[in-house]
């Protein structure tokens, strides 16, 4: 016959088993979530001031959490300057355009040094136009200075298939281009006047920023892309070089410490979880991206790709 002692004593060793693993659990918990927080947010809210990694990649398209993440970065103390790490061929006019003011306005508050990648054409080049200076490889492709509308005309495959399309529309001008009719000459003339309004925008753009007068920031805009070196003759960049080039800078110009620590800002989205979390932590980790990205492009574009040729 067992001793109640006995079993007293076996319960409250079990009890209290049970109740350290609990609080082990609850420790882990707030651990995980105080880490997931930091990483959502983007940096640690300790340590001293430092230089803010901000990557474009890809192709530009309204982002709306990236634009969050910048107004956010422009206020935040914590960060004495900007690194723009610019891998882009461009994308569309109206989101090029807004992430280029959205550089400015952060460029008012501390120095923006542009660094670009592979690639950084068209709309990136855009984008790079908004920081103090720009950075970039000997081989990196730039430039590509213009704007392009593309259409189709399948009028003459829906006639072969023998369907005819009829529309009715209150002006000539009314829904053009239309892939489902020919491109007359009142309308190309139309669009050609959008698109020259938008390449003289980007002009000045060049001339401004890049201090050039209209003639040579016109003849240097004419679309073809250029090597890294041979946009800095042209005055489209400032140096050849890399990140280190960028800190030196920053260190040499602007004051900003050569050992001051450099933090990858990442931008905040909604609805992301922990399998999101989990992701951007392995990327991260791996330097890759293994989310697929969603590629919607309408419109004016200012967009750079050798299939695409050059208008």
């Amino acid at each position: 016959m067992p001793f109640p002692e006995a079993d007293l004593l076996v319960d409250r060793r079990r009890l209290k088993r049970q109740v350290s693993l609990w609080r082990f659990a609850a420790i882990l918990v707030l651990l995980g979530a105080s880490l997931a927080a930091a990483y959502h947010l983007g940096e640690p809210h300790w340590g001293r001031g430092h230089v803010g990694r901000l990557a474009v990649s890809g192709v530009i398209t309204d982002d709306a959490a990236r634009l969050r993440t910048l107004r956010a970065l422009a206020e935040d103390g914590r960060v004495k300057a900007l690194l723009l790490r610019i891998d882009s061929p461009g994308g569309t006019v109206v989101a090029s355009e807004e992430l280029h003011r959205q550089v400015r306005a952060i460029a008012e508050r501390i120095p923006v040094v542009a660094v670009l990648g592979q690639t950084a054409a068209s709309g990136g080049y855009m984008v790079a136009l908004g920081a103090d200076r720009i950075v970039a490889r000997e081989g990196t492709v730039t430039g590509s200075i213009g704007v392009l509308m593309q259409t189709a005309d399948v009028s003459g495959l829906l006639r072969k298939l023998g369907v005819s399309m009829e529309q009715i529309r209150s002006v000539p001008l009314k829904a053009v281009p239309n892939p489902l009719e020919p491109l007359t000459d009142e309308g190309r003339r139309a669009v050609r006047e959008i698109i020259e309004d938008m390449h003289a925008m980007f002009v000045r753009m060049v001339a401004e920023r890049r201090r050039l007068d209209a003639d040579a920031a016109l003849r240097i805009s004419d679309g073809r892309v250029y090597t890294g070196r041979q946009a800095l003759p042209l005055g489209l960049v400032d140096e050849l070089g890399g990140e280190d080039a960028a800190l030196d800078w920053l260190a040499r110009e602007r004051g900003v410490p050569r050992d001051m620590p450099v933090r990858d800002v990442r931008v905040s989205r909604p609805g992301e979880g922990w399998r999101d979390l989990s992701s951007r932590a392995f990327s991260a980790l791996t330097g890759k991206s293994y989310l697929p990205e969603r590629l919607t492009i309408d419109g004016l574009v200012a967009l750079w790709h050798p299939d695409l040729g050059q208008r």
